[in-house]
């Protein structure tokens, strides 16, 4: 590799280096103690050890070339390499290439200055075609040259960074270098001759998270297959954590959620992956998210600055956040001040009091916001301006009028927009009202005290208009906060969700989507809509609206569009709920954008088929728990106990457990704060319960107390009508049981547990995201093993051990490969058998690292016909229980059982000619051939109903007869005697099985002969002694000399000529018998363990090689 030239001092070097060539201008050294024999004593042994704990060129190379000129004393290392041979290749190109340039230069400074260009420019072409992007490609290179020694990974392991480090092992510290690549977490240790090397893939880890104890002050812990391992010694550790998290959940996305993961293009190519692009992302998430924008938002700039705030009269201190289509502010001074501002909606750009370094940015709503103290403000003024004249053209004036139609004091501006952006008259599908002022209209004229108590809430809010603003722009602040947690009006509910979820965002960038997804989802029928048509009565059945065709024909659009727009997601429970209640307050578009905004954004994860992220914020909550109420986690012996009571809490915002009226109020403190508001709640509601529940004797008991609890919530401001409300109906039945107003807890929520940071809780959630996923894997598992133990001999530990190889293998074709059909194949929604499944390649692999017949000459034949006969459904992909039961018969299946599979390998659908391809190659197969054999005859992927079909069919098989096992052909029974040839190659017994072959085969063909004749006269054909010669010459040649198979071929084509002749298991089997050798062969005990213990080290070198 060639070095960007530095300076090196050779006084004290020629210690630690050994010369092996030089000339005039250049000299070869070699680090001591590599490649000698012992290790090169104890200089080798303090050199191995400086080598991996200091950060130099020598530590990484054992051989380099420097530039030296006559009479200097001054080298430039310009080359290192980790092999001979390929220090010798830049040592062979400098002396064709470099060498008799140099005698034309006059001075001594004129040669150095062209070596050290020429150097130069050889890396600069290198780095063309390089992905290597860090911030000091030298030292990257460097490091990704001994990643690449140490560890012997693919050429494809895509390196991101690496740490200096120590690791714990037990009571001592190792330190070393810890290495972060796309798919694995490298560790590699050398300390006076004792190696440490340590390969962790991501994919196993369940829980990573940092520590501190009073041996480490602050150590990451990171746990996998339940071995527990600590990196301490950081120079930055909450940057290597951080990318550690963000490696770990990218590769659990990958590999175990390939729903949420496809849409996901910036992450898609592990090879794109870099530590800065991971650190930016990681930034522009967090920046999405606190301001609810699209997902697609990235951050491009941010700023230190103030921001005037008019209604307070001074400057808040915070950051400005530029991306592509936003300008946000958060301040950072404790006032909790945060602006938002669309581009969209800006109308100028100025430098205000240069003085200050100020910019003014003026909005549509005649507001205009001036930012001070701004670095490089003339370039940002600049930048923005281009920015906002990009975005004003005709298709943004649209947006802008639909972002704001909410918020303005004339609706019908929307609805006529509505109609104008879709291509029909959609006014009788689309509805332009929320529900709620459909059925529950507000009667200005006769107030009671709820009506003059709900004007007031919107006079209050109306004030904070005049103020802070109105629309996308506005000020938001702890008094905006401290109105959300009184209830937002009735009036102005949609309207705010709208805003404060971000949905508004959305629905002003796609003008006229929804109208047209409506017109192309109706009609359609999937498993999706099939579902949504039968929970559509049972979304509020008790309210009114959704007892009459207008809201439920608005439901199922609503729903039916979104299952078309995500089929990823398509319909979950749960989610008819949400829906029905997002219609009450907003109009039909707007709820299906807010809709959008909580499946994909506030909720991620939550209504796909595993429903993965409630599981997650279930998880956090536990861990809350144990923070907040460490009584109750003392009491309760499973906390298992919370996840299962709080399940609906999360999916439905707490609408299914509490009454509609009190419910809304949780939903309006969700669509500001985000989940922290139903984890702030749900500790308020066990806090509130304490004493009952310390006192439950079980689960049971706890359930019904809570229940009770929160049938009790109750909303004192609520201006729906009694029949409406779900809280009054059970005031009187339920009388002796006190009363909770929802504000009042709400309130509470926020006060006792309002220092939950949301940052905080987007750690937890990532954190606990691996230690979910891993126990969904592993129920999996054990069903998986539950199923198969039945069918097998394996011990449980190594069908265990044998599961993990599987599962590996399978993720093996997955890391270096972004188009793995196994990984295209992958669902978590199948039957468990059939989510983890390997193709003809992979079960290559594991057949030679765990067949007790790899050593045979033919086994990429025996793998692929071993495959076919497995492959039932033709479909390229076999499963673990098919797996298992194969190796179960190789390894601990009776004489007959072997017999019979080794018979079924050689007869249709399993054999297949395959030295027709390349009959001079010898036994091995390509991966090319492997697939095409493996794939003839296919039939396509079979169906869901055509599984559960086959899996009846199986429950109903019969024990297999022998007798119902078709006729071995010649040309297949000469092949399958060359099998038993190669298999008994190297057994101590190899002559006397031999002999044993030509017995049996002579044997066969002369009884197939005297069957024939006793059938009567035929056509003519060899007299059996010849059939015998020919065969059994044929057969003796077969394992021992490779030409011989061709000549076999052409006799084997001469005695079909002549006449066709089959042999049945039966007779196979009988004759076999009569062999005490072959008995002896087959029945002798194959231990599998060994086997699994060599797979587990080789597995992955195996891999390499392919």
């Amino acid at each position: 590799m060639w070095l960007k030239p530095e300076e090196v001092l050779l006084k004290n070097a020629l210690k630690l280096w050994v010369l092996e060539r030089s000339n005039q201008y250049f000299v070869l050294q070699r680090r001591r103690g590599y490649g000698e024999e012992g290790g090169g004593g104890l200089a080798g042994l303090l050199v191995g050890t400086l080598d991996a704990v200091l950060d130099s060129t020598s530590k990484v190379a054992p051989f380099r070339i420097l530039h030296q000129t006559p009479d200097s004393q001054v080298y430039w290392s310009i080359a290192c390499g980790a092999s001979r041979e390929e220090i010798t290749e830049h040592w062979d190109w400098l002396e064709n290439n470099v060498m008799n340039t140099l005698s034309v230069f006059d001075s001594n400074e004129d040669i150095t200055s062209f070596v050290q260009g020429k150097i130069r420019g050889l890396i600069a072409e290198e780095g063309k075609g390089s992905f290597v992007k860090e911030e000091d490609p030298e030292k990257f290179r460097e490091g990704l040259m001994k990643f690449e020694r140490c560890f012997g990974l693919p050429e494809q392991e895509k390196l991101v960074t690496y740490y200096s480090c120590s690791y714990w092992k037990g009571r001592v510290p190792c330190q070393g270098w810890l290495y972060l690549s796309t798919n694995f977490l490298s560790f590699y240790s050398f300390l006076l001759g004792a190696e440490i090397k340590l390969i962790i893939s991501w994919d196993e880890i369940s829980k990573l998270e940092k520590t501190s104890n009073v041996i480490l002050t602050e150590s990451i812990h990171v746990c996998s297959r339940g071995e527990d391992h600590y990196f301490s010694m950081f120079l930055h550790i909450n940057e290597t954590f951080l990318l550690m998290e963000q490696l770990a959940n990218y590769a659990v996305r990958r590999l175990f959620d390939k729903e949420t993961f496809e849409n996901d293009l910036v992450l898609h190519d592990p090879l794109q992956i870099t530590k800065r692009g991971l650190e930016s992302r990681a930034h522009s998430e967090q920046f999405s998210a606190f301001f609810r924008l699209p997902k697609e938002e990235t951050l491009k700039e941010v700023h230190e600055c103030f921001l005037w705030v008019p209604f307070t009269h001074y400057n808040t201190h915070g950051k400005m956040c530029i991306s592509e289509n936003y300008i946000c502010f958060a301040s950072q001074d404790g006032s909790l001040c945060s602006v938002i501002i669309p581009l969209r909606e800006v109308i100028a750009v100025d430098k205000a009091d240069p003085a200050n370094r100020g910019v003014s940015i003026s909005t549509k709503g005649k507001r205009a916001f001036r930012f001070t103290e701004v670095k490089d403000f003339e370039q940002l003024v600049t930048k923005l301006q281009i920015k906002c004249n990009a975005t004003s053209n005709p298709q943004h004036i649209i947006s802008t009028e639909v972002a704001t139609s909410s918020a303005s004091d004339s609706p019908k501006d929307f609805d006529e927009l509505s109609s104008k952006t879709g291509q029909r008259d959609n006014s009788k599908t689309v509805s332009t009202e929320a529900l709620m002022t459909v059925y529950h209209p507000q009667d200005a004229e006769n107030l009671d005290s709820k009506m003059l108590k709900e004007k007031m809430k919107e006079q209050s809010w109306n004030i904070l208009f005049v103020e802070r603003g109105h629309g996308v722009s506005m000020f938001r602040t702890k008094k905006t906060r401290d109105l959300v947690v009184r209830g937002i009006p009735e009036a102005l509910r949609g309207e705010l969700w709208l805003l404060f979820s971000g949905a508004v965002n959305d629905m002003a960038s796609n003008p006229g989507y929804y109208p047209e997804l409506v017109e192309k989802s109706l009609g359609t029928c999937t498993l999706a809509t099939d579902e949504i048509e039968r929970d559509l009565r049972r979304s509020l059945p008790e309210h009114p609206a959704f007892q009459s065709d207008t809201g439920i024909s608005a439901l199922r659009r609503v729903l039916t569009a979104y299952a078309y727009r995500n089929p990823q997601i398509g319909y979950c429970q749960a989610m008819n709920i949400l829906t029905s209640v997002l219609l009450l307050y907003a109009k039909e578009e707007e709820a299906f954008w807010l809709l959008v905004a909580v499946c994909e954004r506030m909720l991620p994860d939550y209504f796909n088929r595993r429903i993965i992220g409630a599981l997650v914020d279930q998880a956090v909550f536990e861990e809350l728990i144990r923070v907040h109420l460490p009584q109750l986690t003392d009491h309760m012996t499973d906390m298992t106990f919370f996840s299962s009571v709080s399940l609906s809490w999360f999916l439905t915002l707490f609408i299914s457990v509490l009454p509609i009226e009190s419910a809304v109020n949780v939903v309006d403190c969700f669509f500001y704060d985000g989940i922290k508001a139903i984890l702030q709640l749900g500790l308020a509601v066990l806090e509130y319960n304490m004493e009952k529940l310390l006192t439950c004797k079980d689960d049971a008991e706890a359930v019904t107390v809570l229940n009770r609890f929160f049938d009790s919530v109750t909303n004192k401001d609520s201006p729906l009508p009694p029949a409406v409300q779900q809280g009054t109906s059970l005031s009187d039945t339920k009388s002796d049981h006190p009363k909770v107003d929802i504000t009042d807890l709400i309130r509470e929520s926020n006060e006792r547990y309002g220092d939950i940071r949301y940052e905080d809780v987007e750690s937890m959630r990532c954190r606990n995201r691996l230690y979910v996923i891993q126990t969904l894997e592993a129920t999996t598992k054990q069903n998986v093993l539950r199923v198969v133990s039945q069918d097998v001999k394996f011990s449980p530990s190594d069908l265990d051990e044998l599961y993990d190889l599987f599962k590996k293998e399978h993720f093996l074709s997955c890391y270096w490969n972004v188009n793995s059909p196994v990984l295209r194949h992958h669902d978590a929604s199948l039957p468990y058998l059939e989510q983890y499944r390997i193709d003809c390649q992979q079960f290559r692999v594991l057949c030679h690292l765990l067949s007790p017949w790899s050593h045979c000459a033919n086994r990429d034949s025996l793998a692929l016909w071993t495959f076919r006969l497995m492959d039932e459904s033709s479909d390229g992909l076999i499963n673990f229980k098919q797996f298992a039961c194969v190796l179960d018969t190789m390894h601990n299946g009776s004489f007959t059982d072997k017999l019979k599979f080794l018979f079924k390998l050689h007869i249709p659908p399993a054999f297949t000619e395959v030295e027709s391809l390349s009959p001079s190659k010898g036994g091995d197969l390509s991966k090319e051939e492997l697939i095409h054999f493996s794939q003839l005859s296919g039939k396509g992927k079979v169906d869901i109903q055509a599984y559960l079909k086959q899996w009846q069919d199986e429950l109903l098989k019969k024990e297999e007869n022998i007798r119902d096992l078709p006729r071995m052909n010649q040309s297949q029974f000469i092949q399958f005697s060359k099998t038993l040839y190669n298999l008994f190659h190297g057994d101590p017994e190899e002559e006397l099985l031999y002999r044993a072959i030509a017995v049996v085969t002579s044997l066969l063909l002369k009884m197939e002969e005297v069957g024939r004749r006793l059938q009567g006269p035929m056509s003519p054909v060899k007299s059996p002694v010849a059939i015998t010669e020919v065969s059994a010459e044929s057969l003796q040649k077969g394992p021992e000399e490779g030409s011989s198979k061709q000549t076999e071929g052409g006799r084997a084509q001469s005695l079909k000529g002549n006449h066709e002749w089959s042999f049945a298991f039966e007779q196979i089997l009988a004759s076999l018998l009569n062999e005490p050798a072959f008995v002896r062969f087959f029945e002798k005990p194959q231990e599998i363990k060994a086997k699994i213990e060599s797979a587990k080290n080789l597995q992955l070198k195996a891999r390499t090689r392919v």
